[in-house]
């Protein structure tokens, strides 16, 4: 069950968004679609059932026919192009899945005993779009229904999930979906808490930019904080990008910046100590005075006194 295959939901008319194209929407700066893609990054095929759009990675785009056919078309219409045991299927408007959820659905459906697992809401709602499915079975009970039905058209997910032994798992947020522009609101300002807005962030910016590296957030914060402190405030973000720039220039990797991370570190350190060691030293002040400073102006009058000796003896 580690491996798996992907089909994504995202052909929905969202009439309850004025018909906007749903998947679109961006929550995080990432719209919905890339937010469900990136959290099943590790499927061996990633098939979404929906009009194209523009995403940040690869996937197969498939329709159902006719173009919105309900669910269980779509769902038909994506299980053609898979092949793996195990098939994750996810509506394209859930801005909180994460990777660690899908692979928890995976894990719980890795048993003899259930044909899939559903997630389930705060309420304990069942979420059969946020749920791993073993495919023969999804596949037997579709073809089933097509042939009772005469069509899978307009048929409800509860006439196929009806059929099959499914377990449950519960998650708070993961089925959270946006079908209203209200719960489109909740998702940015939830986003943006104070709990969450960094990895947020961090996240969104790795989408952006194409890379896939796992960072260790406290220690390059640290860094940044010491270098604000040790040296000069603008330091902070000139000395982290250096730091990513440095592990770059070495093949990149979380070792790379690891490595490049306690180098500046240290450095940082010898820098706060030299600062700490100025200030402490006996006389610094006196120092500071005889280069220009407040021992200038005494330097200047006895120069003058010894001008005004002269002047008079020569009288």
């Amino acid at each position: 069950m580690t491996g798996y295959d992907a089909v994504v939901l995202a052909g929905g008319a969202a009439r309850r968004l004025g018909g906007v194209d749903k998947p679109a929407v961006r929550v995080g700066g990432r719209t919905l679609l890339d937010r469900v893609l990136g959290a099943c990054a590790d499927a061996g095929e990633t098939v979404v059932v929906g009009p194209r759009l523009p995403t940040a990675r690869s996937v197969r785009w498939a329709r159902e026919e006719p173009p919105g056919g309900g669910p269980l078309a779509a769902l038909a219409a994506g299980l053609k192009h898979t092949a793996a045991p195990a098939t994750l299927v996810v509506s394209a408007d859930l801005p909180f899945l994460r990777a660690d959820t899908v692979r928890a659905l995976l894990a719980a459906a890795a048993t003899d005993e259930v044909e899939g697992v559903l997630l389930c809401d705060a309420d304990g709602r069942e979420q059969p779009l946020v749920a791993v499915y073993r495919t023969e079975p999804l596949r037997r009970e579709l073809a089933l229904l097509a042939t009772e039905y005469g069509s899978l058209v307009g048929l409800p997910l509860r006439l196929l999930t009806a059929e099959l032994s499914l377990g449950r798992l519960p998650h708070p947020t993961a089925s959270f979906d946006c079908d209203t522009w209200e719960d489109v609101a909740v998702a940015r300002a939830r986003i943006r808490d104070d709990g969450s807005v960094l990895d947020e962030w961090i996240s969104a910016a790795k989408a952006e930019l194409g890379i896939e590296l796992d960072v260790d957030v406290t220690a390059l914060l640290d860094l940044a904080r010491d270098a604000a402190h040790g040296v000069a405030r603008p330091a902070a973000p000139l000395t982290t990008f250096l730091v990513g720039y440095a592990a770059a220039q070495r093949g990149g990797g979380s070792e790379s910046v690891a490595d490049a991370t306690r180098k500046a570190v240290a450095l940082a350190a010898r820098w706060a100590e030299e600062a700490q060691e100025h200030q402490a030293s006996p006389g610094t002040s006196g120092a500071q005075g005889g280069h220009g400073g407040q021992g200038a102006p005494g330097a200047q009058g006895a120069d003058e006194a010894g001008r005004a000796d002269k002047a008079g003896g020569s009288a």
